[in-house]
């Protein structure tokens, strides 16, 4: 059991399953989302989903100021359903995929990082999963 703090973010995404999941994992579509403001953005993306498999997401400001790899492995899989991962400081991650009508549940829950408001963190990867719910809708 970890000591870190869990957060939850969700969003319902209006897609069928199996374009939320794609969209998700895809590296041609994460560097399309994947970001928490319009200032900032993912010029590459790696992913090799599969237990043992690791992704590695760049993210950077536009501006050139500040970029990092958000990277980890893979853990758990279960296709269209739910992906574990952990990140090397030993935080863990959980995303779920739940179907319900002809929508998409995406919650992430992971372990708070100690450098960073509680709040600042939540409100991170909602506006990033947002902006992921927003792609895929617009597709």
């Amino acid at each position: 059991m970890s000591n870190f703090t869990k957060i939850t973010v969700s969003a319902t995404v209006n897609a069928p399953i199996e374009k939320v999941w794609d969209c998700f994992n895809n590296p041609e579509h994460v560097v399309n989302w994947n970001a928490a403001s319009d200032d900032w953005y993912c010029p590459k993306s790696t992913n090799d989903l599969r237990v043992g498999g690791s992704f590695n997401h760049t993210m950077a400001a536009k501006d050139g100021s500040f970029s990092f790899d958000f990277e980890g492995v893979y853990s758990a899989i279960t296709t269209n359903e739910s992906i574990a991962y952990g990140l090397s400081d030993g935080r863990q991650i959980l995303v779920t995929f739940e179907k319900s009508g002809d929508s998409v549940i995406v919650t992430e829950v992971f372990d708070a990082e100690t450098q960073n408001p509680i709040e600042m963190q939540q409100g991170g990867w909602q506006a990033i999963l947002n902006n992921f719910k927003g792609y895929v809708e617009g597709l």
